[in-house]
């Protein structure tokens, strides 16, 4: 029996899917009161409660030999205490807690969804594993975050428990129910809501690939270590090329330069403060991430997991198909609403097929 945390999120989603795919059982940890859509008609076990209930951990824990944890709870918000407290009690006392059910448990192995915010940033070169996370930089809480479920992942590993982390970058791809933040931004651009962009860039993972980087962490990755997982670092203008061609549609007129945008952001910012739940595009956050064009390097995922990206076009196009299945996308290219590059028609013509 495999245990996985996080099954309605967009990993999570992805990877229950494919472990059903291969004939696993498994187990979801969900609390009750969630919108459990992304669980209909799959084949698995639901054990009701919260992380932060140590008690809970260990009624989901018992029985399993493997975990794979990817509950978080994400967000480029700086927000309020009361914000901050919650990401922090998610997160990281979350962590503590499933970390422990299992140890006590004697569970074999544990794979953790790690983040690309928890690890060094370094302008000169690609990040990779061995760069330590700054929280002398300015961090967002959610990167402080994922800083500390290293600690307690590392701490769980000291204590005789095998944990790996698999760092993601931001993730693309189908089975995105919330939806995420980038599978927002696919909507609106399909819907023509997207009204202005941001130039930058940043590291992108496709759902498919950060599945098989925690399926290679559980069967090949060395207990202790974390695994840098992407697929591809794209600028926003290469990213929005993508999405015009799966899309037919054109992108925003409106590209804002970073430094008008990051003044905009915190005037928002400042005025929301009160109100993190309030959607944002544009947080102080996710704009400086986009500025500072991190880039990573998954040689060690390669070399010693061998790990093997895919595509983010085909990413992309697997999570327009869904959107659209989902009713939260015109198809255009079907319709015909806007005239079609040669590349999306030709997609679209081999969806008729």
């Amino acid at each position: 029996m495999l245990l996985v945390t996080g099954s309605t999120g967009h990993l999570g989603a992805n990877l229950v899917r494919r472990l059903l795919d291969d004939g696993q059982r498994v187990r979801v940890l969900v609390r009750q009161q969630n919108d459990l859509t992304a669980l209909d008609g799959l084949d698995v076990e639901k054990a009701y409660g919260d992380l932060r209930d140590l008690a809970a951990c260990r009624n989901a824990v018992a029985g399993c030999q493997r975990i794979h944890h990817c509950a978080a709870l994400v967000s480029t918000l700086a927000g309020n205490r009361k914000h901050r407290r919650d990401i922090f009690e998610c997160n990281v006392l979350g962590t503590r807690n499933l970390l422990r059910a299992a140890r006590e448990a004697d569970v074999e192995r544990v794979v953790v969804t790690g983040s690309l915010s928890a690890v060094g940033h370094t302008p000169d070169r690609p990040c990779n594993e061995d760069d330590l996370f700054n929280p002398f930089e300015p961090n967002l809480p959610y990167g402080f975050s994922k800083a500390l479920v290293e600690h307690e992942c590392w701490k769980a590993v000291a204590e005789g428990l095998p944990v790996v982390v698999a760092v993601s970058c931001a993730i693309l791809g189908p089975n995105d129910f919330k939806p995420s933040r980038m599978g927002r931004t696919l909507v609106d651009f399909a819907n023509r809501r997207l009204r202005a962009y941001v130039p930058g860039g940043f590291e992108f993972v496709s759902a498919r690939d950060m599945v098989q980087g925690h399926l290679l962490a559980m069967d090949r990755g060395r207990p202790g270590q974390r695994y840098i997982f992407s697929t591809q670092f794209l600028t926003v203008d290469e990213l929005l090329g993508i999405f015009e061609q799966v899309t037919g549609q054109r992108r925003p007129r409106l590209r804002l330069p970073g430094p008008l945008m990051s003044g905009i952001a915190a005037v928002v910012d400042q005025a929301l403060r009160f109100f993190p739940a309030v959607p944002r595009r544009f947080t102080p956050g996710a704009v400086r991430l986009l500025r500072m064009q991190r880039r990573a390097d998954c040689s060690r995922a390669k070399s010693e997991l061998g790990y093997q990206p895919t595509s983010i076009a085909d990413a992309v196009r697997e999570a327009h198909a869904f959107f659209v299945t989902r009713g939260l996308i015109m198809d255009s290219l079907t319709a015909g609403t806007v005239p079609v590059p040669k590349s999306a028609a030709a997609s679209a013509a081999a969806r008729k097929i």
